[in-house]
């Protein structure tokens, strides 16, 4: 007989745990679409969402996922034939630089592996050798969600300057907004994308796009059609091209209750807080476990770990058995390996630890890991719970 009767829990890197109250802002009749409620809301829902990534310049907002976001970005300040440097360390990073393939712009990759973060010192030596300008922008990931290593923002920017170099800088935060620390403007960043469905505490269906002065100028000689185009979306006051059609009322309803509760609420101090102090108890019980040496955590400096989720490197299979024990007999959902090389056997795991958490959420996800591994008999060193409780306990409140 399985214990597995209680309310599940999604222990991914999005989507993730929407709150009671979000839900409960969505569960109401279709508003009109052409006065009222949803027309006034949405000056309201751009300017907390630019709260959110601390930005004065523009925001627009997509019916779409995150690589809708990523389209929006490119195809809004890009020509085809533009030359573009990814910075890639995991498959999300990779992969926009895939979508921006497709678009035809001359893709060149940076890549740092599964386990490294983006070295500045590298992207100032690509930039300062193209001397004649042929590098249009630099994507980068600020927390990349497969391997869960968390790339220097503001110091990619002082490469980007120290090279003399005028590429737009364009960073993705879909894992990390709500999550990471994130200042778009005291850290240069030219062009946000992000999402609702991870620290947003969202349903999927809404991408966010971010972008200042200079990237909009880019946008003279660019061709992004009718939908991505972010001109309206951004600067209209006429509320139907802000949608470029009918608008998402139900998403707006969700994303005016959570931005409600991170901004005006909890604020975002207190957000980035709370994200870090319940990252740091994951690593503590995954540091005591991984003293029996059958698993351990991809990346190995604190300093460069994403906030929102954690990638776990284990013996052969060892993750698939403690992926489906936890899933089929605890409730818990984790993340599956995304980005390393496929083996016959998977040998990673992705802990999501964003959004709608608190200590007993945590907790609850670290216990059924480790009873997975006891039910298994798996190599796990001790004393795991304690040393992630001690973090929680010393969590100071903002």
């Amino acid at each position: 007989m399985s214990l597995n009767k209680g309310h599940p829990i999604m222990a991914i890197p999005g989507p993730t745990v929407v709150p009671d109250r979000v839900l409960n802002a969505m569960h109401r009749p279709s508003a009109n679409i052409y006065e009222g409620e949803l027309v006034e809301m949405t000056d309201h829902l751009l300017d907390q969402l630019k709260k959110v990534v601390r930005t004065d310049g523009y925001a627009a907002i997509y019916l779409a996922n995150g690589h809708g976001a990523w389209e929006a970005a490119i195809k809004n300040t890009l020509n085809e034939g533009d030359k573009i440097v990814v910075l890639s360390n995991g498959f999300f990073s990779h992969k926009w630089g895939e979508v921006a393939a497709t678009h035809k712009f001359d893709v060149e990759y940076i890549d740092y592996g599964m386990a490294s973060d983006a070295d500045p010192a590298r992207l100032e030596e690509v930039l300062r050798a193209d001397t004649d300008g042929q590098i249009k922008a630099v994507l980068a990931v600020q927390s990349e969600t497969s391997s869960s290593v968390r790339n220097d923002i503001p110091a990619l920017r002082a490469a980007i300057d120290a090279a003399g170099h005028d590429a737009l800088f364009m960073v993705d935060c879909i894992a990390s907004l709500g999550c990471d620390r994130f200042e778009m403007d005291a850290w240069g960043v030219d062009v946000a994308v992000s999402a609702g469905q991870k620290g947003m505490m969202n349903p999927i269906g809404l991408s966010f796009v971010f972008f200042n002065e200079k990237a909009d100028a880019a946008r003279a000689g660019a061709n992004p059609g009718q939908y991505w185009d972010w001109t309206d979306r951004a600067k209209s006051k006429s509320f139907y091209p802000r949608w470029s059609g009918s608008p998402p009322g139900h998403h707006m309803f969700a994303l005016r209750e959570t931005l409600q509760m991170m901004v005006d609420e909890e604020g975002m101090e207190a957000v980035w807080a709370r994200h870090a102090t319940i990252s740091r108890a994951v690593w503590a019980a995954v540091d005591v476990w991984a003293e029996a040496g059958a698993l351990a955590l991809n990346i190995t400096d604190p300093a460069k770990r994403a906030t929102g989720v954690t990638t776990i490197n284990t013996s052969p299979g060892v993750a698939h058995k403690i992926r489906r024990w936890c899933q089929d007999e605890a409730g818990v959902t984790l993340g599956n390996s995304l980005g390393f090389p496929l083996d016959e056997v998977e040998d990673h795991f992705r802990i999501g630890h964003m959004g709608h958490l608190n200590i007993h959420m945590v907790m609850g996800v670290l216990g059924a890991i480790e009873t997975a591994m006891v039910a298994q008999n798996i190599p796990h060193g001790a004393g795991a719970l304690s040393a992630a409780a001690r973090v929680l306990a010393a969590h100071q409140a903002i």
